[in-house]
């Protein structure tokens, strides 16, 4: 493991008050170093080589806790599958219905644009907490 990879990891985890074992690190680090929106099990695939022994209980475990502490978000596809996204900052989804692909999309001119949208028309009885676009559409082969 890449030592200031490693102690960035902790460092979060620090500030997070999260006790630091073997499979919360190594799950939050493979979650850093693997690009993607991915399912459980794809995590329970990609740990279990180095973590013998790991159940898919512990893998579900280890990202309710790191959604819990904000270090990871939760997102459900229109097939009801659970995917988890590392990137906690403010941003959207760009779900490509060709492929099933999701990628993150950034873009501070469409969030301030919703932000100032709400901010004057206001929605009676209701706090808008956040705001995360689902895009959905398909990529031209030729362009992606």
């Amino acid at each position: 493991m890449n030592a200031s990879v490693t102690d960035s990891i902790l460092a979060k985890f620090k500030e997070a008050a999260i006790k630091v074992t073997a499979q919360r690190l190594i799950i939050y680090r493979l979650m850093l170093e693997t690009p993607g929106h991915h399912t459980a099990d794809t995590i329970f695939k990609l740990a279990s080589p180095l973590l013998p022994g790991l159940s898919p209980t512990t893998v579900y475990n280890v990202l309710d806790m790191l959604v819990a502490h904000k270090l990871a978000r939760r997102i459900k596809t229109d097939s009801d599958i659970m995917r988890y996204d590392i990137v906690t900052e403010n941003h959207h989804h760009l779900f490509a219905d060709n492929d099933h692909q999701i990628e993150d999309y950034h873009d501070k001119a469409l969030d301030e644009m919703l932000k100032n949208y709400f901010e004057a028309n206001k929605i009676p009885g209701f706090t808008i907490h956040d705001i995360k676009l689902e895009i959905h559409g398909s990529y031209d082969p030729k362009s992606h």
